[in-house]
């Protein structure tokens, strides 16, 4: 980065510093700038990971950043810095996308209503000019932010007379994102308004201009704009507090104002000007400003003044002699320090007037009943007040006070304090940084297309994280640590593989993860428009399955029977009669038991088209029982997911065997060799690792999910550029018996391939007489004699039969019925590998 003399005055122009002549010369080109810049999208996640890397380098008083920052700032701007740290901070700004724009992926072509292929996003208005104010440090470089969060081109302008440091603030933002994209889209120059070349093509090929400051300034940059720019105004604004006679009267209530006084020398568009009462009765007020003059010199006293201008100075001077001069009129009364750090300026008049600042603030009358017809004439000027009483006067309050055209209420002593995603001056600034686009889709192929960006690009990832890798264990231990505001939503696993793990979401974090998924399961084929879907995953003890698929189909508009699994099987078959189910949701092996238990019922039904499974597979045998006995036309997964992390993937309607997409809106995933912690080769198998990059608190980065797999090359089928996956099963499928290595899988193939089976299989692994034993459970409705079994296992898998043969291995299979299958008991998962040893 450049480290040049904060003498010289130097431009930010894509990363990089240029002198003015080389600014100007580019600034001729900023049409075609936009043009290039624009072709290719901005994703929000990449500008919260560059936002949350330089918060974090801010937050660090002896860091890097602070260090690189230090030349351009001085003593004051200490504040500033913890300011855009704070504003910067990656919860904060997932916190303010989710308000104003209605999630994380605004930027993404989704389905607003699943039920319609109509896509809407917000898209960038284009080319966005910020005409910065002079007197906010930390205004620029979050106006900017703002513009990138909504994937704008921004070119900034701050004042001359400002440092350099709201320019250095933005390189440090641009290096901080790794893929350039946050770079190429900040132009921050520093000039003089006189200066008026520049800021004319500033403002010549904008789209839209951010203009902040006074009626005059706002004006000056209008004129300049094309026809059809959109400018957004942040002009002056006057804020006031309301104050019962209940709350007048306490002593707390008016420290707290105070406090509100002195902050920010009443420099901030929220601070008080005036103080109104409810009241009618001039004696009330200049009892009160008195009562007020006495703890605002308490309060100023422990708040060091700003140093003020002779233009300043000489404001408050004229205010206060006015008024002077008009208490031998009886319509006012001054109360003020010897010093003039404080004045407390009473008005019997109850007119809005503007404050000259410093520490200057009016008192008036206005009963309630007065206020809309008072302060309404002045409605554009309006902002913050603080109301100051009971719940039930506040609230009547404030319910006057925004019909007169006040946009913010706020607790007294707390004016200029605001929160992630909170409107300013009554809206949300992203969406006037914005664009809301739709495309509307008719014909065939459309039902499952639930994203229209996945079609035309591949999707923009943040690099993969580099730290260590995380296991199970480590999730569980970091659970004691995690904060409370991040634990909303518990669930516990299984328990397929081991001991059940608990795994916490924000609320927040779980409708995201449920919007993907639904998107997930449009691309699989199913359709809220038609299908009537009965929830049959197993519900209860934490488990998350039926919850969540009860939530995927209500962020669907999708008809659903939330039955969940019972064993009841009589019953279920009965209700998916009764209420016309044409698609169900389940556990391969809970809706095996259905088809089997009910088969006669089902089969006269022929109602079932869809059958959308998870956490287990069909064997090839059992779909085409469904397929020719059933009438089922669709079998596929419902979700690739887990407990701990959340929807991982969805099949796409060309989705063959265990393929599966990725959803990259949640996760990045890493395939690493089986022994060594490195990358396989592209198509190569190896260990599945997930770093799931939209989630507060219990945030997993390079989490080892404990499945194998490999990424399939190419474009897939459907037309998307999401990568795919091919699961090829857990580590627990890979058992150790007898000195040699059998995969579970191997043995579900061959029972499918060679015995025609379409049941369930269980290992069960034991010792007994010095030498271990391998039981290979069936389920007896479906299984042919258990020697006849036996001889097809050892046949088709020679290790088993070397195994037998060298004596280090018996091997039996059982034939039992289906209560003897061990299951996991939140799940009804199968336990494929039962070892006893």
């Amino acid at each position: 980065m450049t480290t040049t003399s904060p003498k010289a005055r130097l431009q930010l122009w894509q990363g990089e510093f240029v002198d003015d002549a080389e600014a100007e010369r580019r600034l001729a080109g900023l049409s075609a700038l936009a043009d290039q810049v624009l072709a290719d999208p901005l994703p929000v996640e990449v500008v919260l990971a560059a936002c949350a890397t330089l918060s974090e380098g801010l937050r660090d008083v002896n860091g890097a950043v602070r260090a690189r920052l230090a030349p351009w700032a001085g003593p004051e701007d200490d504040g500033v810095l913890d300011e855009v740290a704070a504003a910067l901070d990656r919860e904060a700004l997932e916190r303010k996308v989710r308000r104003e724009l209605g999630g994380l992926r605004p930027d993404r072509l989704t389905r607003p209503d699943a039920r319609e292929t109509v896509y809407e996003a917000w898209a960038p208005v284009g080319l966005l000019a910020h005409v910065a104010p002079g007197n906010a440090a930390s205004v620029a470089p979050l106006s900017v932010v703002e513009g990138l969060l909504t994937g704008n081109l921004n070119v900034l302008k701050v004042s001359a007379s400002d440092s350099p440091l709201a320019l250095r603030i933005l390189a440090e933002l641009g290096a901080a994102d790794p893929t350039g994209r946050v770079a190429e889209r900040i132009v921050a120059l520093r000039f003089p308004s006189a200066r008026r070349e520049w800021l004319r093509l500033m403002c010549a090929h904008a789209d839209a201009v951010a203009a902040w400051g006074g009626e005059e300034a706002v004006a000056a940059v209008a004129e300049l704009v094309p026809p059809g720019c959109r400018v957004v105004e942040w002009g002056h604004r006057i804020s006031f507090a309301y104050l019962t006679t209940r709350a007048a009267a306490d002593d707390g209530t008016l420290d707290a104002l105070a406090g509100d006084v002195c902050r920010f020398e009443q420099q901030a568009c929220s601070s008080p000007q005036v103080v109104y009462l409810d009241t009618a009765e001039p004696d009330e007020v200049f009892a009160f400003a008195e009562r007020f003059a006495a703890r605002l010199a308490k309060v100023s006293g422990r708040h060091p003044a700003a140093p003020s201008s002779v233009a300043e100075r000489a404001e408050v001077t004229t205010t206060e002699l006015v008024a002077r001069l008009e208490e031998h009129l009886g319509l006012t009364r001054v109360f003020a320090a010897e010093d003039g750090s404080w004045r407390v300026l009473a008005d019997s008049r109850p007119a809005l007037t503007a404050s000259p600042l410093h520490r200057s603030v009016w008192v008036k009358p206005l009963p309630r009943h007065e206020a809309i017809a008072t302060l309404r004439p002045m409605r554009r000027y309006l902002q913050t007040a603080a109301v100051g009483g009971g719940p039930a006067e506040a609230a009547e309050v404030a319910r006057v006070l925004l019909a007169a055209g006040v946009t913010r209420i706020t607790p007294v002593g707390s004016m200029p304090d605001g929160y992630p995603g909170e409107p300013h001056d009554g809206v949300y600034p992203l969406q006037r940084y914005s664009r809301r686009v739709a495309v509307r889709a008719e014909g065939a192929g459309w039902d499952a297309v639930a994203c229209l960006d996945d079609l035309a690009a591949p999707p923009v990832l943040p690099p993969a994280p580099t730290g260590p890798l995380l296991g199970k264990a480590d999730v569980q231990r970091a659970l004691a640590t995690l904060d409370d505001r991040h634990a909303h939503l518990y669930f516990r696993s299984g328990g397929t593989t081991g001991a059940p793990a608990l795994s916490v979401f924000t609320n927040a974090d779980y409708d995201h993860q449920m919007r993907v998924a639904a998107d997930g399961l449009l691309a699989a084929g199913f359709d809220p428009a038609r299908d009537r879907a009965a929830n049959l995953f197993y519900c209860g003890a934490m488990y998350g399955s039926f919850i969540s698929f009860f939530s995927v189909f209500e962020r669907l508009n999708a008809t659903q029977i939330p039955m969940a699994a019972g064993t009841d099987h009589a019953a279920v078959a009965e209700a998916l009669v009764a209420y016309r189910v044409d698609t169900v949701f389940g556990m391969p092996s809970y809706l095996w038991q259905l088809f089997h238990a009910e088969a006669d019922r089902l089969r006269a039904y022929g109602g079932i088209r869809k059958v959308f499974y998870g956490g287990e597979h069909f064997t090839a045998r059992q779909r085409r029982v469904l397929t020719e006995e059933f009438g089922v036309e669709v079998i596929r997964s419902a979700a690739y997911g887990s407990t701990d992390l959340g929807p991982l993937g969805y099949q796409c309607t060309s989705s063959e065997g265990s393929v599966h997409h990725v959803l990259t809106d949640l996760h990045t995933l890493e395939v690493l060799d089986r022994e060594e912690d490195r990358p396989v080769a592209p198509g190569e198998p190896g260990r599945l690792v997930f770093t799931s990059r939209a989630r507060l608190g219990q945030r997993l980065e390079r989490y080892e999910i404990g499945d194998l797999g490999r990424l399939v090359p190419g474009r897939c089928p459907c037309g998307s550029h999401a990568p795919r996956v091919e699961l090829l099963g857990r580590y627990g499928d890979v058992v150790r018996a007898g000195t040699y290595f059998f995969n579970y899988r191997r043995f579900v193939t061959v029972a499918d391939e060679a015995l025609d089976y379409t049941g369930e299989l269980q290992l069960v692994l034991s010792a007994e007489d010095g030498r271990e034993r391998l039981t290979l459970r069936m389920d007896e409705r479906y299984a042919p004699e258990a020697d006849v079994a036996r001889e097809a296992f050892l046949a088709a898998v020679p290790e088993l039969a070397e195994a037998v043969a060298e004596g280090l291995l018996s091997c039996s299979v059982e034939t039992a019925g289906i209560a003897a299958f061990e299951r996991t008991a939140t799940s009804g998962k199968l336990r494929s590998v039962v070892d006893l040893r």
